[in-house]
């Protein structure tokens, strides 16, 4: 299976820091508050709520913030009724592009992420226009150096025991995926070796292009605009 694209390697090393850091504790609040709507507010019964509150405590968010997204998604506030939604398209040089996002107004996104597209040299496209590209998938990355080398190869076999298909490396950094089913399980694994790894839920793509580097160029435009508008969450592509 392809792995990420080199846009999420980049976007991961340059972390939050290089964002409007309100707009990002929003967005946080908000994939809490989902999780907590879709699956209760208990986040030990609630992983996709505990991998949530995992990111966000990894990028500072305050644990009021996380306490009263929490309340919105299970209570009756506005925040609560916001809804996930996911857009298609392409992008400069024919690669495929996946965005998340959440939003309490789909019209206005839809409408936000088709401009962006259009004045980045790409397209919106239909359901399933790309989406078959793409498999969901449960992705962990570790730095190299938490596993000893002579230990790696026992650790990996480890890994593909609670459910990883893919474990790879990916400059210093261990990478693991898993299917959605098996995530929580190979998570538990990591914590219990009290190895410190960042993970999300993600679109890994089947396969993956190449494109020219004026259109690489384009392209992370086109992806760094999206990440700004405040409703988008993620964004997955297939370029190699």
């Amino acid at each position: 299976m392809s792995g990420h694209s080199k846009w999420s390697t980049i976007k991961r090393a340059k972390g939050i820091t290089d964002a409007k850091r309100s707009a990002a504790f929003t967005k946080l609040g908000r994939q809490i508050s989902v999780a907590a709507r879709l699956g209760g507010g208990d986040p030990v019964m609630n992983f996709r709520l505990r991998l949530a509150i995992d990111t966000a405590k990894s990028a500072n968010l305050p644990n009021d913030n996380i306490e009263r997204a929490i309340k919105a998604g299970t209570g009756e506030d506005k925040e609560g009724q916001s809804k996930e939604v996911l857009y298609e398209g392409f992008g400069p040089g024919g690669v495929a592009v996946m965005v998340e996002a959440i939003t309490d107004n789909s019209n206005r996104t839809s409408a936000e992420v088709r401009n962006v597209f259009a004045k980045h040299g790409g397209s919106m496209g239909s359901q399933n226009s790309v989406g078959w590209m793409f498999v969901r998938s449960g992705v962990a990355h570790m730095p190299l150096t938490s596993i000893p080398a002579d230990q790696r190869e026992s650790f990996e076999l480890e890994c593909i025991d609670f459910g990883a298909n893919d474990v790879r490396e990916e400059g210093d950094q261990l990478v693991l995926v898993v299917p959605p089913e098996k995530f929580a399980a190979l998570r538990t694994f990591l914590e219990s070796k009290k190895l410190t790894h960042e993970a999300e839920l993600t679109f890994i793509p089947t396969t993956t292009v190449t494109v020219s580097v004026e259109d690489r160029e384009k392209l992370y435009s086109l992806f760094e605009t999206l990440d700004e508008l405040d409703d988008v969450t993620h964004v997955s592509s297939n370029d190699a």
